[in-house]
């Protein structure tokens, strides 16, 4: 099964060059994350064209996931932690992976930036909730995989120039500490996990020549449970959208899983 998390930067400004992915990458589900897009103006119908069933969780302009399916996603829910700010991200669903019933749960998480502002103190109680949820879900379902856009770097050779990201939201100890906490639940940063030393990046800033220069960071991430982590065959960072005419800021991340 090949499962991919992409964060669009706008479903409907990328929506050809996601149309082309699919029919290349051809994957079982693709999660998706800042669609910014109200659920009525999901494009579903032109994804029904290629095969895929919608799962949306929107919102007018900003942040908003969804899932595409070749199959039914089970017990769909758009409630898994009380946002204060009500914004719309993150959205679960069940399958089954080789007779296990797995979780699947794909986030985008608050940027935090500035730090001296709301936005920074917003990105904490939200994985502070999002983590209290976890430690209870964990114990109810031991067959999770979370994905999407993390908006956290985790490690030193995870961004080209770490000197420059310390007092940034996103590379901030105690953000990282909370990125750690998660793992030590019972998860892998698959990526990591399979590839100890590589350096490769899943985000490029549209500006100063960004990725042309590689001036990268890897802040999307796919999260595996202990219980699954034997089912995990391969994980691949794909660039090639990211040269597109168009493109969205982000690159997929592609799970192959038994």
């Amino acid at each position: 099964m090949k499962i991919i998390s992409w964060n669009v930067n706008s479903v409907r400004a990328r929506i050809e060059n996601i149309l082309q992915y699919v029919k290349d990458a051809n994957p079982d589900i693709l999660f998706l994350q800042e669609i910014k897009t109200q659920n009525e103006n999901f494009p579903s119908e032109t994804f029904t064209k290629s095969g895929y069933n919608s799962y949306v969780f929107g919102q007018k302009s900003y942040n908003g996931v969804a899932f595409l399916s070749k199959s039914k996603i089970e017990n769909i829910k758009t409630d898994f932690i009380k946002d204060r700010l009500n914004q719309s991200r993150v959205i679960t669903g069940e399958i089954m992976i080789n007779k296990k019933k797995t979780k699947l749960i794909n986030v985008y998480v608050p940027n935090g930036n500035p730090v001296d502002t709301e936005k920074y103190k917003y990105k904490k109680d939200w994985l502070n909730s999002f983590l209290i949820k976890m430690k209870k879900e964990i114990q109810l379902n031991p067959n999770i995989i979370i994905s999407g856009d993390f908006n956290i770097i985790p490690e030193e050779i995870d961004v080209y120039d770490f000197k420059r990201y310390e007092d940034d939201a996103l590379f901030r100890l105690e953000i990282r500490k909370k990125f750690r906490e998660l793992i030590n639940l019972g998860f892998n940063d698959l990526y990591r996990h399979l590839n100890k030393s590589k350096k490769e990046y899943t985000f490029w800033d549209y500006f100063a020549g960004s990725w042309q220069k590689n001036y990268g960071m890897r802040i999307d991430h796919f999260l595996i449970s202990n219980n699954l982590l034997n089912n995990a065959e391969s994980i691949n960072i794909n660039k090639k959208p990211r040269s597109k005419v168009k493109p969205s800021d982000h690159t997929p991340i592609e799970l192959e899983i038994s």
